[in-house]
């Protein structure tokens, strides 16, 4: 089959691989009809990430048609099934799962030794992303083995298009998620860093769970036009001061929650902490850059919640955990537990409350992926959000 396949630093293939085939008695085989270019994997594409291994495929965001189905599995999916599969594999037993904490699943990573040293317990696998995560074979290809099938998928209605519900596996609960952990409430203000397609999804989000008022923060034209689309009140950042435009905004107090749909490549230029950052970065003493996380510990309103969805990675430096300890701020983070907001999430787009296709700028095949990788990360031709057809 084809698939995408990693060879180093901004090194990727469309590589000729072979077929997966059922390991486990609760695996199965999807045949790939949608996939799509996440943020999470230029994290790999760059090489920020520990882990990876030549050779291996890449992709987390992906559906398709169930072909083959091991016994194991059988109760729960057959052949012609249509599915989404969540980025993170859980087995649905272990305590975690028992309590709805997918992403932290005891059992799914097959590299579990290897995190436990690394994170002091193990979190949950994740496809075609570090052997931190199990190392397991991406969804950027023609067919990907999905372990605990049973358990990790979402089976699809019909009358719904994979436009309309590809996003369900990864980053509209993963946006959705954000704003859960905010609490919000009716009074409140929500400022989002980052109108990639996490943040995008937020800012809807954060709207359908009734925030008075959305910020959006980025420095990208299409991504602010997109975010205004949406119902945000938006942000410059090359432009204008972040932090005395939220004051602004707030009448001085700052915004009660906060989201950090960034993560560990922080693109400020003219502060001085992202210099800082971008200098250790150089000399690998720090793996990265938090000037989003130090910015939202700033302005952030006493008492309020700061939520990250925004992946990190390994080591930053220069936190002021004392502004977050004396402001009383509650930090919230965590992978997606895509499953435990799959059935509403459905149900909204159902319903027509919301249409996450809207992300969607770039459609190719497979075969273009490498070349639309880069593009992606370069924010060339308007790129928001790639969708891939194998």
């Amino acid at each position: 089959m084809r698939a995408l396949v990693w060879h180093g630093t901004t090194d990727i293939r469309c590589d000729t691989v072979p077929d997966p085939r059922i390991e486990d008695e609760r695996d199965a085989i999807v045949k790939v009809t949608s996939c799509a270019i996440c943020g999470s994997d230029l994290h790999l594409y760059d090489h920020f990430m520990p882990g990876m291994e030549k050779g291996d495929i890449v992709g987390h965001e992906f559906m398709g048609e169930v072909v083959e189905v091991a016994p194991g599995a059988r109760h729960a999916l057959k052949v012609g099934d249509r599915v989404v599969v969540p980025f993170t594999i859980f087995c649905g037993e272990c305590d975690q799962c028992k309590r709805g904490n997918f992403s932290v699943c005891e059992r799914s990573n097959r590299n579990k030794e290897i995190a436990e040293k690394v994170f002091g317990h193990t979190t949950a696998g994740l496809f075609g992303y570090t052997h931190l995560t199990g190392g397991y074979a991406g969804g950027q290809a023609e067919y990907v083995r999905v372990p605990f099938a049973d358990k990790t998928h979402v089976k699809i209605p019909d009358g719904l298009t994979d436009e309309q519900v590809l996003f369900l596996g990864d980053i509209f609960p993963t946006g959705w998620q954000a704003a859960v952990q905010c609490d919000i409430e009716p009074t409140d203000t929500v400022a989002i860093w980052g109108c990639g397609p996490v943040g995008q999804m937020a800012i809807r989000s954060a709207i359908l769970l009734g925030a008075k008022q959305v910020i959006a923060i980025d420095r990208v034209p299409e991504r602010l036009d997109m975010a205004r689309a949406g119902g945000a009140i938006t942000i410059n950042f090359e432009d204008e001061s972040v932090v005395e435009r939220l004051n602004d905004l707030t009448q001085g107090k700052g915004p009660e929650k906060c989201i950090d749909a960034v993560g560990m490549e922080a693109h400020a230029t003219a502060t001085l902490d992202a210099i800082y950052d971008r200098a250790k970065q150089a000399l690998m003493l720090e793996s990265d850059r938090a000037h989003v996380l130090r910015e939202m510990i700033y302005v952030c309103r006493p008492a309020g919640t700061l939520s990250v969805p925004g992946v990190y990675g390994g080591l930053i430096d220069k936190v002021p955990f004392g502004m977050v300890m004396n402001k009383g701020l509650t930090l919230r983070t965590g992978q997606t537990h895509v499953n435990r907001w799959t059935d509403d999430l459905l149900r909204r787009i159902q319903e027509g409350q919301i249409d996450p296709s809207f992300v969607i700028t770039h459609t190719e095949p497979l075969e273009r992926g490498p070349e639309m990788y880069q593009t992606f990360r370069d924010k060339k031709d308007n790129c928001i959000k790639v969708v891939l057809k194998p």
